[in-house]
């Protein structure tokens, strides 16, 4: 869990914006952040990254508005678990915080399908139509249109968003909209695209950038995604990182079967999907789980052409995510071995095949 404070040369006294996001070492999540601060350029912005598993601390970390202040709270690329948790989001309502969620995993939109959110969002966007990032500037730039053409319907949303302040807006827009090719890099590898050139370089680097560094750098990134000194310096670290996790993996490498499907299963030190794309192309009909010492998660992806639905792998051990990339955390797998973490993802595969 990461909190940090961004203060503005212009930022207004009477608005706080809270930001919680997956992070700080996704790219998705980090970029959905930058894309919320960059909106709010002139306003007090507070970004809190987070996985899975804190997600509901951090959230329960956030406190109602100080007195004679307006409060927004922004839910990115993540979401909570917690019935605690729904009810402090509702005291954060009631007390007049504005929150805002838009997330794109396959769990969250399962969750809003089955009615089982008790929130009273201001907006709310839950789809996997793009990934985090690129939903949330879409919907922003969609707002930004809309105020400048005065629509009607957006006339009090951007009063309270800017203080009515047009200017303030028109300050606003330059570097917002400078973030649009972060903004495609992003969605690029988050959904596993990988058309455009330097998408999975861009996302190794913010993992490999120390606590909240990439959130920084890229809040002050140019609209060509120029690399700063900081980022440069991690992506050097990025190249003798993976080899070294790619070497424990070799190590520590289980396989078994369940039909025609193989699983894999191995020890690594971050960067399972790296890993995971090489193991892939090299194994047909393949469930490729990781053990990350960095994390203590374990992290699933498939082979190209295999159809298993690795959202479900991971809801049966306790995670989620998307079909062909997901997650989870198992209690006490880092004193166990990838010959157990084999037996448990096959036992997983075994119960989604029968759904």
């Amino acid at each position: 869990m990461v909190g940090s404070r961004i203060e503005n040369a212009i930022a207004q006294p009477g608005r706080l914006v809270h930001i919680v996001s997956h992070g700080p070492h996704c790219l998705d999540g980090v970029t959905a952040a930058v894309v919320v601060a960059r909106f709010h350029t002139g306003t007090e912005v507070q970004p809190h990254f987070a996985n899975n598993p804190e997600v509901d601390q951090v959230l329960l970390a956030v406190p109602p508005p100080p007195p004679g202040r307006t409060q927004d709270l922004w839910i990115t690329d993540i979401s909570w678990a917690g019935t605690e948790t729904e009810r402090h989001l509702r005291g954060l309502a009631a007390a007049g915080t504005r929150i805002f969620w838009i997330d794109h995993h396959r769990t969250a939109i399962a969750r809003v399908q089955r009615g089982a959110i008790d929130v009273p969002f201001t907006e709310m966007v839950v789809e996997d139509t793009y990934a985090a990032s690129r939903l949330v500037y879409e919907h922003l730039r969609a707002r930004l249109e809309r105020g400048r053409a005065g629509r009607p319907d957006e006339t009090r949303l951007e009063r309270g968003q800017t203080g009515g302040d047009a200017a303030a807006r028109d300050r606003a827009s330059p570097g917002f909209l400078a973030l649009e090719r972060l903004v495609m890099l992003a969605d690029d590898n988050d959904r596993w695209i990988h058309a455009l050139a330097g998408s999975r370089e861009l996302a190794l680097t913010v993992a490999a950038m120390r606590e909240i560094e990439a959130f920084r750098e890229l809040l002050t990134i140019d609209a060509a995604v120029t690399y700063t000194p900081l980022m440069r310096e991690a992506q050097a670290r990025v190249a003798v990182e993976l080899a070294e996790s790619h070497a424990l993996a070799e190590r520590t490498r289980s396989e078994r079967r369940v039909g025609d499907v193989t699983i894999v299963a191995a020890w690594c030190a971050g960067y399972p999907s790296e890993i995971g794309d090489a193991w892939g192309r090299q194994t047909p009909n393949a469930v490729l789980a990781f053990y990350d010492t960095k994390s203590d998660g374990v992290s699933f992806r498939r082979s190209p052409a295999s159809a298993i639905d690795l959202s479900k792998v991971a809801e049966c051990l306790g995670g989620g995510g998307h079909a062909a990339a997901a997650g989870c955390q198992i209690p006490d797998m880092g004193k166990r071995d990838a010959v157990a973490l084999a037996a448990a993802v096959a036992e997983a595969v075994a119960h989604v095949n029968r759904m």
